[in-house]
């Protein structure tokens, strides 16, 4: 018989209704590998930041039961320096070997308690100066979706909670199920999290030629030599033009975004194929094995070995 993980959310006062329900509805497409609860910290209801209060079924003594705690974020008008007693005494319910997770501002409530000491983190970057401000001796990467740092995983605001709850899918029982949940959800099978938080996205000019079609093109060829000069002209594009415009786009120049996708890639064929290091950089587009070892730890700071124990034990 499978474990059941148990996902606790806590609700607090100005609770964002969406990002509430994030862990519920990725967790919940899990096929029963999780059991999603939510508690607020004395059972009551709680005010949102809309226009409506939201009713719980748990008080904070089900935060004991948790295999994993999400701190769900709140406006940050609601946002103190110092928890209140009651927030304090909810905290104090969960087990030390309990994995944490927030969301957002959710990160300013583990900070207050002391649960981001020595960890990497992250916040919405919007917050990130006033999260510096109060917590200086925090190492803090506002440019990131999330940061998974052994047990305590904080990631950025709104949708990198979807994010960071699809990595926790992925990590306990392999891509295949996370992909699936994400089909499920009609969201991204897979973002870094270290891509970047917050991308200027100007609106085109009208009529002006975008590189959408070229990105695509290029997915297709991953495993071979592509140049800027072979996206330009696919592109019909001057080089400086497609740079220019690319950047503006996605936020990454075409060297860098080609290296993302093909480590994207030979993480997925880490994952689901028995093919060789070297293989596996020839299909992605690295000249060498070693090359991809290189671009792979620069991204999530393993081997190709590692990273294909850990995943294929988890689909397990």
């Amino acid at each position: 018989m499978q474990h059941v993980e148990r996902i606790v959310v806590l609700a607090l006062d100005g609770v964002y209704p969406f990002e509430l329900g994030i862990p519920s509805r990725i967790f919940g497409a899990a096929d029963g590998r999780y059991e999603v609860l939510t508690c607020s910290v004395d059972g009551l209801p709680v005010r949102s930041n809309a226009d409506f209060g939201i009713t719980v079924e748990h008080g904070p003594e089900v935060l004991a039961t948790a295999d994993t705690v999400v701190i769900a974020p709140v406006s940050p008008s609601k946002v103190t320096a110092e928890l209140s007693d009651e927030v304090g005494s909810a905290l104090a319910h969960i087990r030390p070997d309990a994995r944490i997770v927030s969301i957002c501002t959710g990160a300013f409530v583990l900070a207050a308690a002391g649960l981001l000491d020595g960890h990497r983190a992250t916040t919405h970057w919007q917050v990130a100066d006033l999260f510096r401000d109060r917590y200086p001796h925090i190492a803090l990467d506002p440019d990131v979706l999330f940061v998974d740092d052994d047990r305590i995983l904080t990631s950025a605001g709104a949708a990198s909670g979807v994010d960071v709850c699809l990595h926790l899918v992925r990590k306990d029982h392999g891509s295949e199920l996370a992909n699936k949940v994400a089909r499920r959800c009609v969201v991204p099978p897979f973002r870094d999290g270290g891509q970047a938080q917050y991308i200027e996205q100007p609106v085109p000019e009208q009529g002006a030629a975008g590189t959408a079609a070229t990105r695509a093109w290029a997915l297709a060829r991953l495993g071979e030599p592509l140049t800027l000069t072979d996206l330009a002209a696919h592109a019909r594009m001057s080089l400086r033009t497609f740079a220019r415009r690319f950047h503006d786009e996605v936020g990454l120049s075409p060297g860098r975004w080609l290296i993302q996708q093909r480590v994207a890639r030979a993480r997925h064929l880490l994952e689901s194929s028995d093919l060789s290091v070297d293989q596996i950089a020839g299909r992605v587009g690295f000249a060498t094995g070693a090359s991809l070892r290189q671009h792979l730890h620069a991204a999530i700071g393993v081997s190709p070995q590692a990273y294909r124990r850990t995943f294929q034990a988890a689909a397990h």
